[in-house]
Order: C-alpha cells, then sequence, then structure tokens
C-alpha cells in the first residue's frame, strides 16, 4: 500500500510540473501576442480616449510707462460657464489571438459658452484638445456662435480658433466629431481641480456590464435605453479634481483563462486521485499506478487541448469540446480497468466534479475559490463517513 501511495504521488507530482509548463507556456504565448496585437488594434481601431473641456485665453494689450508705444501683453483665463455633452457609445469588440480586445465607436457632441469675465476687451483665443493625438476623427465640427471659424493647429491634436472679444461678453462653441477607441472614453473637466458650472452630460450606450475608471464620477442619474443604458451627470456647481469615465465591459480572454485553469488543475487532480483511492480500498478494486498515470495524461489532456482550441473556438465551445475528450477519455479506459459501473458512475462523476466543475468555476468571477472550498469539505464529509468503520492498521 505504502508504494502505492508513492507512486501515485510520483505520478501526480509530474503531472504538476507539466501543468506548470503548460500554464506558463500560455502565459508567454498571451503576452507575446498582446504586446504585438494591441499595437496593431490601437493603429486599426484607436486607443483608450480622454476628452478635455475647451479652454478660452483672453489676451489683450495694455500701455505701460515710457512711452505710448510701449506696450503689455496680458493674459486671462476665460472659464466655460455652461456645458451640454451628448455622448454615443457602440461596443464592437474584436478577438486578436488568445485575448478580446473592448473597442467601441463614439459620437461626442458638445456645447459650451465662453464668458469673459475679465473686464477686458481682447482677442479670445479657444483651444480644444482632441483625446487622442493619433486617432480618426469623422464629421469635425467646429462652431463659434453657430458659424464655422478658421482653425489653426497648434500642436499635435490641438486645435485653436480666434475671434474678437468686447467685456463681458459670451461666445458659444459647438463641438463634434466620430471617432473610435479602445477599453475606455473618459472626460476632463480641465487641469487638477476645476469648477464646473451648469454642466450636463448624458451618455447612451448600446451594451451592459459597463464599469466607471479609477478618479472618475459615478452618474447622477441612470435609466434603460433598449439594449443599454442613457447614464446622466448633472451638477449646478462643482468643484471636483475627478473626471467622468466608461471603462468598457471585458469579455473572457481565452489565453488568461486557459492558463489560470490550466495552474489550478493539479488541485482537481490531487482530489479525482484521492477520492479514486479511497473507493477503491473501500470496494476492493485494485488500480495500479501505471493506470493513475494514464488517468493522469487524460487530464493533461482537457488542458492541453483547450490551451490550442481556444485560439479556434470560442472558450465556452472549447471548454465543451475538451470537456468530452477528457471525460470520454478517462471512461472508456476505466471501463476496461475495473468495470462499467465503476468507470460510469464513480470515476465519471468523480471527473466532472473535479475537472469539469472546478475548471468551469473560472468563469464566475469571484466565486472560485468559494466552489474550490465547498468541494474540498464535501469531499471530506463523504471520505470520513464512509472511511469511519474502516480499520486503517490492516491496509498498512
Amino acid at each position: 500500500m505504502i508504494r502505492t501511495i508513492l507512486a501515485i504521488s510520483a505520478i501526480f507530482i509530474i503531472a504538476t510540473i507539466g501543468w506548470l509548463a503548460l500554464g506558463g507556456t500560455i502565459v508567454t504565448r498571451t503576452d507575446t501576442q498582446d504586446r504585438k496585437l494591441k499595437a496593431q488594434v490601437g493603429q486599426l481601431w484607436g486607443t483608450p480616449l480622454e476628452q478635455k473641456a475647451p479652454a478660452g485665453t483672453l489676451t489683450w494689450k495694455r500701455p505701460t510707462e515710457g512711452g505710448p508705444w510701449k506696450e503689455t501683453i496680458e493674459r486671462a483665463e476665460v472659464p466655460v460657464v455652461r456645458s451640454d455633452i451628448r455622448l454615443g457609445l457602440d461596443l464592437d469588440m474584436r478577438q486578436k489571438g488568445l485575448l478580446w480586445y473592448s473597442t467601441y465607436r463614439v459620437r461626442f457632441a458638445g456645447t459650451f459658452v465662453l464668458e469673459n469675465q475679465s473686464g477686458q476687451a481682447g482677442e479670445l483665443a479657444m483651444t480644444f484638445c482632441f483625446p487622442a493625438a493619433s486617432g480618426k476623427y469623422d464629421d469635425f465640427v467646429f462652431e463659434i456662435d453657430t458659424r464655422r471659424v478658421p482653425i489653426t493647429r497648434q500642436a499635435s491634436g490641438v486645435v485653436t480658433s480666434t475671434i474678437s472679444c468686447l467685456a463681458g461678453e459670451r461666445h458659444t462653441v459647438r463641438i463634434g466629431y466620430v471617432s473610435q477607441g479602445l477599453d475606455r472614453y473618459v472626460y476632463r473637466f480641465g487641469k487638477g481641480i476645476d469648477e464646473v458650472r451648469d454642466f450636463q452630460l448624458v451618455a447612451t450606450t448600446d451594451f451592459d456590464g459597463f464599469d466607471f475608471p479609477a478618479n472618475t464620477i459615478s452618474p447622477t442619474q441612470k435609466a434603460r435605453a433598449g439594449t443599454g443604458w442613457n447614464l446622466t451627470w448633472k451638477y449646478t456647481d462643482l468643484i471636483s479634481g475627478n473626471g467622468i469615465g466608461i471603462e468598457m465591459p471585458q469579455r473572457i480572454d481565452p489565453g488568461p483563462m486557459a492558463a489560470r485553469i490550466s495552474f489550478f488543475a493539479p488541485v482537481s487532480l490531487g482530489f479525482f486521485f484521492f477520492l479514486t483511492f479511497v473507493i477503491a480500498v473501500l470496494k476492493d478494486v485494485r488500480i495500479h499506478p501505471i493506470n493513475y498515470f494514464f488517468l493522469a495524461c487524460a487530464f493533461f489532456a482537457f488542458h492541453l487541448l483547450l490551451a490550442y482550441l481556444v485560439d479556434h473556438l470560442s472558450i465556452h465551445a472549447a471548454f465543451l469540446v475538451c470537456s468530452a475528450v477528457s471525460v470520454f477519455l478517462v471512461v472508456s479506459y476505466m471501463r476496461i480497468v475495473v468495470g462499467n459501473r465503476f468507470a460510469f458512475v464513480e470515476t465519471a462523476i468523480a471527473q466532472l466534479i473535479y475537472l469539469v466543475g472546478f475548471s468551469y468555476a473560472f468563469f464566475f468571477e469571484g466565486f472560485t475559490g468559494l466552489t474550490v472550498t465547498i468541494g474540498a469539505v464535501v469531499t471530506l464529509f463523504v471520505v470520513m463517513q464512509l472511511t469511519a468503520k474502516i480499520d486503517w492498521s490492516n491496509q498498512f
């Protein structure tokens, strides 16, 4: 008996090393593809977008001492006193290799009112920064007081238009574009902590499962809109250093999921070996260590097939195929080794619980540990009840 346990333990250790190597291979493949493909996705579809509010700067000339021909150029910020923004977000996820990328299309339309509170007349330069310097922007609109105005590029991703502005005068700027991005869209009120007055942003999504990035504000109102949501941020007079953002939903990434399941595989095999060994002792069924070796190979086939099938099938379809193949290998083999009943009942149920069930628990974020804990406790209870009357001194 001791020699059998040692042999089974050696097989378990060898299988564990194999799973660690397989999991490491999947992680390496995933990281390599991510570095390569994320850049390609960024070039084709865009990057995470972060939109800043437009800014206004007033400049005027002030005479200085020393003669009428000497002047100093003065500058003052012209604040945005009203903002009305409409945002449309349409999700269009793309799979590249072992990863999903949350790409989306965005429609931005904003109306901003700037007020000259400096008490001076001068030239008002209105500056707008695109959310990404390398992005693509269709249907671009830049209007001041309902008129299209000439714009000047100051730097990469920055445009400016200059008009005359009297003291106390208000000007309405309308800006719009259609673009595309990746992962998240963020709107910033300005640099650092800013005062925001008479502000409203309404974002319409065609998807569920969104989140709000760190250092952003949750919406003041949420309402269902078809398959998505209407999210509203409305403030009368807000002082904040945070912005407004929407994080796109994430699908299960096949690569990281397959890696996590592979790294966890020794736990599944350990439970399976333990329960199979105990039941074999109870039923006086002789299972040779070589049989355990082939059972470990059948378990390993599940993860090996999953690692390379997720490139070509959805993660759920690949999981189903791998489960069917592994269960078929184990049951068809044990049917010959120990008979139909042991193979189709004890062995099949144990594999479905410890391999298929425990592995599928990874699809439920946050419940994997709880599932394994419950499985371990139930297994302990069952084994304790079944073996309570065994005279172990006769077994060893």
